[in-house]
């Protein structure tokens, strides 16, 4: 891999249907985004803990595309006008200006020109990449699946009550994919009694679920946001991957993608 200053976005081509989307499990940051964060935004405690290595292999066909640069100096997750994902709720915005605990993480607060200048470095370009990887994945297929891979910590008051279930699955309330992947996506996850799971609980998909996922055009997209401690050692610094977690998600995550995959014919779009 590329340097992440020189190269904000990685990309693995495919050959499957199936495009794998990673926005949030980069930890780079320019320097002056660095110099201006305080101390707790510089924990950077709200990444996608590697949430790029838990994928790495599960479908070996699928695209991925991993944004390497952390999600404070622009969240490619958010509508590029900064618009909130979910109104009347906590939430962080295009450029976060607190933590998920909603502590501020800024000395100094990006301007707003400042703001555009990170969406046209570095939103722009992570989109453009997962743009191409679902036109070449259509053009072969004739359809096309994101799935939208996060992570977050399980117990977060500011954005949510109680425990966080282990696999919560989001498709905008249904508008994002056919009902046939979230029922896979949903009967996988269920066959353990280990993991708990949710269909659009409170994660109902981001804006690149929301943005890219249009069935009648035959791309599909569905969101998976997993519980950190389904997979880390504990859900804080130095947030350590725990391999044994890991391996046992990894075998349901790895059922889960086949499964789109296998799917994916039954999705083209009749001309």
């Amino acid at each position: 891999m590329n340097p992440a200053h020189l190269n904000p976005v990685s990309v693995k081509e495919g050959s499957s249907p199936v495009v794998i989307a990673v926005p949030h499990a980069g930890t780079w940051l320019p320097d002056d985004v660095r110099a201006r964060l305080n101390a707790r935004g510089a924990a950077l405690a709200d990444t996608d803990w590697h949430v790029d290595r838990l994928y790495e292999g599960l479908l070996p066909g699928a695209a991925m595309v991993v944004a390497n640069f952390h999600r404070y100096v622009v969240d490619p997750n958010r509508p590029p006008d900064g618009a909130s994902l979910y109104p009347g709720q906590n939430t962080t915005g295009l450029v976060a200006t607190t933590d998920f605990d909603g502590e501020p993480i800024w000395t100094e607060p990006p301007s707003p020109d400042e703001v555009a200048a990170r969406v046209a470095a570095y939103h722009a370009p992570y989109h453009a990449a997962v743009s191409g990887a679902l036109e070449a994945a259509k053009a072969r297929y004739g359809v096309a699946i994101l799935y939208d891979a996060h992570s977050i910590r399980s117990r977060i008051p500011f954005l949510f009550d109680g425990t966080l279930p282990d696999l919560c699955i989001g498709t905008a309330d249904g508008a994002s994919c056919a009902e046939a992947l979230s029922e896979a996506a949903l009967k996988v996850g269920g066959k353990s009694a280990r993991y708990s799971h949710v269909l659009n609980g409170r994660f109902k998909g981001g804006w690149t679920t929301r943005h890219y996922g249009k069935p009648d055009t035959g791309v599909h997209a569905i969101q998976m946001e997993l519980a950190q401690s389904a997979y880390l050692q504990a859900e804080a610094a130095p947030f350590a991957y725990d391999d044994k977690k890991a391996a046992d998600l990894r075998s349901v995550l790895s059922e889960i993608l086949h499964r789109l995959e296998e799917l994916a014919p039954d999705l083209k779009v009749t001309p």
